[in-house]
Formats: C-alpha cells, sequence, structure tokens
C-alpha cells in the first residue's frame, strides 16, 4: 500500500485580499481546478461567510450540516466536515452565514489565532494525501483572516487592475508583517495575481504596469482577464475551466496553476508511475 505519510505535508495556501470584488473566490475555486487538473489533490477551505467558493462547486445549502465554523468553534475533526465536489481530486470544507459569528465567539478562545492552524494538521489530514490547501479568506482582516495566515505557508493576493489597487495592498502587507513577527514567521507572500485585466483599457495597462515596477517578482507572469464566461460558471456551480475549458479564463487560470506547480512540484503517485 501507498504510504501516503512519506508524501510530505501538503502547501496551505491563503488567498486574500480585504478589499471585496477582486477575484478572490474565483480565483480560489478556478487556481483549485487548475491544480487537480495537472494532477494534484486539492482541498479549498472556504472560510468566508457569504460561502461562496462552496455555492460555486456546487454544494447546497442542505449538505452544509458541518462547516468551517464548526471546524473552528467546535474544532470537529476533519472527517466530519470535508466534502467531495463534483470534480475528482477536489475536495471542500464548506461554509455559511454561521462563520459570521465567529470572529466574535473566537475572541475569548486563548487559541483563537491557531484554530485553523491546528485544525489543517490534524494527524488524519494525510489519509486525504493532499498536494495543496487553498483557503478563501473573507474579504475583511478578521479574526478569520488571521487564522487563515497563521495556518498558511504562504499568500495568494489577487489584485484588480484598478485604480488605488496597490493603496489597498499596502495593509494587508502591514498584516502579514505583524503576523510573522507574532505567530507565523514562515509566512510568505506566494505571489500577487492581476485579476479583470483589460488589455484595451490604458489604465488596466497601467495599474499592471505599476504593480509589476512595485512588486516586482512577485506578481505572476500570468494575468486573468476580464471574461464573461468566469463570471457566468458560478452561476452553473462549476469553475469555468469545467464550465467552458477553451475560454480566455479557463487558459489563464491553466497558466497560473502551472505556475504555482513549478514552484510547488507535486509528488507522482502509484497510478501514475505503475507501481
Amino acid at each position: 500500500m501507498h504510504d501516503v505519510a512519506h508524501r510530505g505535508s501538503p502547501r496551505i495556501i491563503a488567498i486574500t485580499n480585504q478589499k471585496g470584488g477582486v477575484g478572490k473566490t474565483t480565483t480560489a475555486i478556478n487556481l483549485a481546478a487548475g491544480l487537480v487538473e495537472r494532477g494534484a489533490r486539492v482541498l479549498l477551505v472556504d472560510l468566508d461567510p457569504q460561502g461562496n467558493a462552496s455555492t460555486g462547486l456546487g454544494v447546497v445549502a442542505d449538505d452544509r450540516r458541518t462547516t468551517t465554523y464548526d471546524l473552528l468553534i467546535d474544532e470537529l475533526p476533519l472527517s466530519e466536515v470535508i466534502l467531495k465536489t463534483s470534480i475528482p481530486g477536489l475536495l471542500i470544507c464548506p461554509a455559511n452565514s454561521d462563520l459570521a459569528s465567529a470572529d466574535m465567539e473566537l475572541v475569548a478562545n486563548e487559541k483563537r489565532s491557531f484554530l485553523l492552524h491546528d485544525a489543517l494538521r490534524q494527524p488524519s489530514i494525510v489519509e486525504y494525501d493532499l498536494d495543496f490547501i487553498l483557503i478563501d479568506c473573507p474579504p475583511s482582516l478578521s479574526l478569520l483572516t488571521v487564522n487563515a495566515l497563521v495556518a498558511s505557508h504562504s499568500v495568494l493576493v489577487p489584485l484588480q487592475a484598478e485604480f488605488f489597487a496597490l493603496e489597498g495592498l499596502s495593509q494587508l502587507m502591514l498584516t502579514l508583517r505583524d503576523v510573522r513577527q507574532s505567530a507565523n514567521s514562515d509566512l510568505r507572500i506566494e505571489g500577487v495575481v492581476m485579476t479583470m485585466v483589460d488589455s484595451r483599457n490604458r489604465l488596466s495597462q497601467q495599474v499592471e504596469s505599476d504593480a509589476r515596477d512595485t512588486l516586482g517578482d512577485l506578481v505572476f507572469t500570468t494575468t486573468i482577464p476580464r471574461n464573461v464566461r468566469v463570471s457566468e460558471a458560478p452561476s452553473f456551480a462549476l469553475p469555468v475551466l469545467h464550465y467552458d475549458s477553451h475560454s480566455k479564463g479557463s487558459e489563464a487560470y491553466r497558466s497560473l496553476a502551472a505556475e504555482v506547480i513549478a514552484r510547488h512540484p507535486i509528488a507522482r503517485r502509484p497510478e501514475e508511475t505503475g507501481i
């Protein structure tokens, strides 16, 4: 039998930007799908009280009997929260509006910043044979987001190609610095991905240019274009890679997944090597 313990720990990446509407959940869903398409096994942790990542992967409200709220507040085992999705190799810890009260309930818990960290390091995690854990954070620098940052190896920041984008990034960078100093000294920036890029729009081009000048190699080569198929896909409860595999949005997220896997190669499994 294949010993999954020898595979090492999954790479945990928080996808976050305190500003809403930047393509955060869209990136979480489609990067997960892109990684799976390249042979990775992925767990998506929905940490947003809106639960849009769960909805976007077809997890209906009635199936969310236990959620990330229970994982954090009641410290339930992962096995009681993780669900399969319609995409083989992609699992999810779903969320619902219960999470909206989690910040208040966590304040009195002395382990309040480490609950997700501990939950994602339960011994049973090896049973899922994961390569990546992606965390879809709420659009705020809340205690939930701090939990994600403490739990993660790195942070991926979707940055919308619009005016004031870089100003909003500065507050997030300060928060990352605080988390490094207090709770997770190994936290790194995985990268910044430009989203909703309109190559015909001069402002969009300028914002991307400014981001690359300011942040250098932290900005992924891949950019995510404005694409109607990307916008339509969640209403069909599918990643765009499955809704319209040949769309420009799909190709962009495939490219982003390729960049991530180039940095963190995945181990080949016995069925892939003929063992």
